[in-house]
Order: structure tokens, then sequence, then C-alpha cells
């Protein structure tokens, strides 16, 4: 039992000398002779920041799973749109430089024709919503407000989150004590951050099953003054790290825009949506002007 500054030390082992009163028990007082360690205060403040790192982390990957999953929605339902928008400026530049026959006109057209030639990975971004004739089935109902199927949701459920939150507070490779230990923490850590990435609940209660049959986190080791300082400034140096990590992803477009409208992002994207089909019909009504 460790002893509470201030608090009486009661031990059960303790022999105490009780005065010949009745039902008058003598209590015992702090000893003087055992002054608080050095270290004691700087360990705590060492447990502190790692707890407030790990959960720092927690928030961070969770924002990090919710932009992944928006941008995967966010490409599959707007992404035909976009190219749509591409092919109209191409089209439209086309048929400027067709009218004019001016050289500028015609390399403002050819860079427009260049911005919808296919990208590497298109079809992997796009999914089955761009097939080999251009846009699939989905993507062009989508433009003409025909009932679509609906893009696959990656959404973790609240278990899940909380699977998660618990799995990483007791897991995290940052509670570590030496590097086979580490090691082993992340490549857990890994696993459950993948599950939880894909929102695959069953999954995550078989990690936390696995963690908990497996070794028990060695209890906390008395360090020295010049190994907690040491440790101080690793956490110190891994919150600057992940804080510029959280940067990015808040200033991102997609993170921005999740920012936005965080308890309802698919109306956000309705919204876009609505705002990218008047510019699709826009576009058609200027290249039917031009071509006419």
């Amino acid at each position: 039992m460790q002893d509470v500054p201030g608090e009486p030390t009661i031990r059960n082992d303790d022999k105490q000398d009780v005065p010949d009163v009745p039902d008058v028990t003598q209590p015992t007082t702090p000893s003087s002779d055992a002054p608080p360690r050095p270290e004691a205060r700087l360990e705590k403040a060492v447990r502190a920041a790692e707890q407030a790192l790990i959960e720092f982390e927690i928030a961070l990957e969770t924002f990090r799973v919710e932009v992944e999953n928006f941008s995967r929605l966010h490409h599959q339902r707007l992404g035909p749109m976009y190219s749509r928008l591409d092919e109209l400026d191409a089209l439209i530049a086309e048929a400027k430089a067709k009218h004019s026959g001016d050289p500028e006109d015609l390399r403002k057209a050819q860079e427009a024709r260049a911005m919808v030639q296919p990208m590497p990975g298109v079809e992997e971004l796009f999914h089955d919503w761009l097939d080999s004739e251009g846009l699939s089935p989905e993507a062009a109902a989508m433009l003409t407000d025909q009932p679509v199927r609906p893009p696959k949701r990656v959404r973790p459920s609240d278990e899940a989150r909380k699977l998660y939150r618990d799995l990483a507070r007791k897991a995290h490779p940052d509670l570590a004590q030496d590097e086979p230990e580490r090691a082993r923490r992340e490549e857990f850590i890994t696993r459950v951050n993948a599950a939880y990435g894909r929102g695959d609940e069953p999954l995550l209660r078989e990690l936390a099953e696995e963690w908990a049959a497996g070794p028990a986190p060695a209890e906390p080791r008395l360090s020295e003054s010049d190994e907690l300082y040491a440790r101080l400034d690793w956490l110190s140096q891994r919150k600057e790290l992940l804080t510029l990590v959280a940067k990015d992803l808040e200033e991102s477009a997609i993170g921005s825009m999740l920012r936005m409208a965080p308890d309802d992002p698919d109306r956000l994207l309705e919204e876009i949506a609505e705002q990218l089909l008047a510019q699709v019909a826009e576009r058609e009504a200027e290249l039917a002007a031009l071509v006419g």
C-alpha cells in the first residue's frame, strides 16, 4: 500500500499502542522519517502526459477515419458530376476554338481536353461509377435525377467507437516500457485501426478478447529523473508532430467540408450535388447555344 502525503498511514500489520482508555483508539500520524521520493512528482507528470497524448491520438484517429469515409462518399457520389463538368468545359472550349480559329482558344481547348484524360487509378477512385463507356448507369442516373444505388457506407457504430477507444487506451504503444513490448503493441494497434476503419464491430470484439487473453502490461517501474525528463521530452515532441498531422487534416479540402457539417455530412453532400447539377445544366445550355 502506498503512502499518500497528508493522510494517515495505516497498515494491517502495524503494531499500534493503544492507551488504557475504554473505546478510544490512538490515531496514527504520518512518519516524518520517510521523505517523499524526489522523482515522485515528475513521475506523476509523465503519467499524466502519457494519458493526455493517448486521448489526443484517439481523437485524431477518429477524425482521420471520419475524413477518410467522407472522402470516399464524396468521390463516389460527386465524382461523376465533376467528370461531367470537365467534359463539358472541354467541349465548350473546343466549340469556341472551332468558331474563332484563334491560337489562344486552341491552346485553351487542348488544356481543357487534357483535364478529362483518364488519370492513373481513376477507376479505383470512383469504383463502379465509371466503366469502359464512361459514366456508369448509376452515375448517368444521378445526372438525370433518377434513383441510384446508394454508395456503401463505412461509418463505425457507437459500439465500435467504444470498443476502439477502450482498446486504444489499453494497448497503446506509448504505454510500452521497452522496445519488444512497443513492437507488440504497435502490431496490435495496427490491426485495431484497420478494423475500426472498416467499421468491423465483430472483429473489434475479437481483438478485445485477444488483448484480454494476452500478456498483462508490465507494471510501471520507478524511473530516475533523467529518464523521466527524457520521457517528457519525447511526449512533447510526439504531441507537436500529431498537432501538425491534425492541422493538415482539418485544413484539407475534405476535412474543411466535414467540419462545416459534422452532424449531418449527408445533407452537405446533397447541397453540393444540387450545386453541381445546376452547373452541369448551365454548361449544357452554353454548349447547345455554341453548337446551334
